[in-house]
Order: C-alpha cells, then structure tokens, then sequence
C-alpha cells in the first residue's frame, strides 16, 4: 500500500494537481492539509471519479484536513482527545486541524500542526499545547494496543534539526525551530512514534516546504517541515518513501512538496 500526505494550500485550487498525483504516484492514501474550505466546498466529484472515497473536515476558508482514500475508509475520527481550542472566551474553538480514519487496515491521521506565529505570540504555546495533547492521545493509543498501526502524517511546521533548513542562521530567533517546538516533536518520537522517511531521503537539503517570495525554491531555500511518523508497528512495514520535489515545480504548485511512503504487504 502506498500512502502520501500533502499541504495543498487549498484543494479548490489544486484538485486537478492532486487527482493527477494519486494518478501519477498510484497512491492508495492521501492526506492533506490546508484545504482552505468548508464540507460543503469540498471539491469530492473529481475524487470519487477517479476511485477515492474523502473524509474532510473543514469550518472555513482556512486550516482544513482531509483523508482520501481507495481503499476504504472506516471510523473516521474528528480531532483527538484533549486537542486544545483556539481564542479566549465564548469564541474558543476547536479548529479543522485533525482527521484520522482506517484505510487498509492502517489508522491513518491528516495533521495540521499550529504554525506558531513568533516566538512571543500566544499561538506559539497553542502549537506546543496542541502538540502535548497529540503526544498524550498517542501514548494512550499505543497503550491501548501496542501492535496497532498509526500514522501521523502531515504538516508538522517544525523543522526538527538543522539540517532541515536552508539557513539556521536565517531562522534564528524564529518559530519552526525553537528548541521548545524541537523538544514537542521530540516527545512524540520519543512516545513511539518514528520519522520513516527521513532513512530513504536524507538531508541536508532534502525538503518539503519553499516560500513563494525572493525565489525560494530555485535558490533551493528549504524547509523540511513535513512528515510521516509511524507507530513501531507501522514502521516494521515500511520498505520505501520520497518527496516529490517535482510537485512544487510549475504553474499552481502548492509551496509544499508531497512526502510518500511505501509499505509492504503484512
């Protein structure tokens, strides 16, 4: 089974592109993020032609998880167990940012971590709370059953070592790669939880995310932001994975790279 995660920054924009991936790819499980619209506006009739079946969750045009998928989708699970809300007050809420369903037999999850903003703005320990909370549910999910296979894919908006970003100087003083957001995705590896990309495609230089500005992506100004971490379980099956760099290239790309992972048959 071949199962992927992708940023589309907006699937209204990028259906096409995302239909012609699964095609291109023959990928069985797609997660995405940043979908940028309601339920309703989700785009699902180019998906369901092409064979796929969607789970999205969306409120409105921003955040937005979906997982799409060809081979079943079952118990589909909006958000986790103590995922914090965002905003003071009455106007709290819990925004579109997990969705997880089983797909051929693996647990799959559509995360999208809080960005952070700055290091002194509140949204900054709304990401390393919201990031508590997933290391949380999924130490109970691996308590629960230590064979189950789990994986947490997504965009994590945390570059993990140095060699995950073009410049550490650049980002120096930054969020993505704070040594508080570094040790909250620590903890979830730590929980059980590993990068199994990261053994098939290697850094440094090896990334996921380019801004649009001062042509970021020629001048290869990277971030490796993007992941797939895999319960113990899940990552025995792992025979493969990739970035398909390719993706960002041409008219209407995302400014995210899809990141591919291949598991062998249990």
């Amino acid at each position: 089974m071949r199962i992927a995660t992708w940023n589309c920054n907006s699937i209204r924009s990028r259906v096409d592109r995302a239909v012609a991936f699964l095609e291109r790819h023959d990928v069985d499980v797609l997660t995405l993020q940043e979908t940028k619209c309601r339920d309703e506006q989700f785009p699902l009739l180019p998906f369901e032609a092409a064979g796929y079946e969607v789970a999205h969750v969306g409120h409105n045009q921003w955040n937005g998880v979906a997982v799409v998928s060809r081979v079943g989708l079952q118990d589909v699970q909006v958000g986790f167990e103590g995922m914090p809300t965002w905003g003071d007050g009455e106007a709290a809420a819990t925004e579109a940012r997990a969705i997880s369903a089983v797909a051929g037999g693996v647990r799959v999850w559509s995360l999208y971590v809080p960005n952070g903003r700055s290091l002194d703005d509140p949204h900054l320990l709304y990401k390393l709370d919201w990031l508590a909370a997933l290391r949380e549910a999924g130490t109970g999910w691996l308590a629960a059953d230590p064979q189950a296979e789990i994986a947490l894919m997504g965009d994590w908006n945390i570059a993990p070592t140095d060699e995950d970003v073009w410049s550490v100087e650049h980002y120096l003083g930054r969020t993505h790669t704070s040594d508080a957001e570094r040790a909250a995705f620590s903890a979830v590896v730590d929980a059980g939880y590993s990068d199994v990309v990261r053994p098939h495609a290697p850094g440094p230089g090896t990334y996921t995310y380019w801004d649009y500005t001062q042509l970021a992506f020629p001048k290869r100004r990277g971030m490796r932001i993007d992941f797939c971490l895999a319960s113990p379980a899940l990552a025995g099956r792992v025979g493969g994975a990739f970035i398909d760099r390719e993706e960002r290239k041409g008219k209407g790309a995302s400014d995210h790279a899809p990141v591919v992972v291949d598991l062998t048959d249990v």
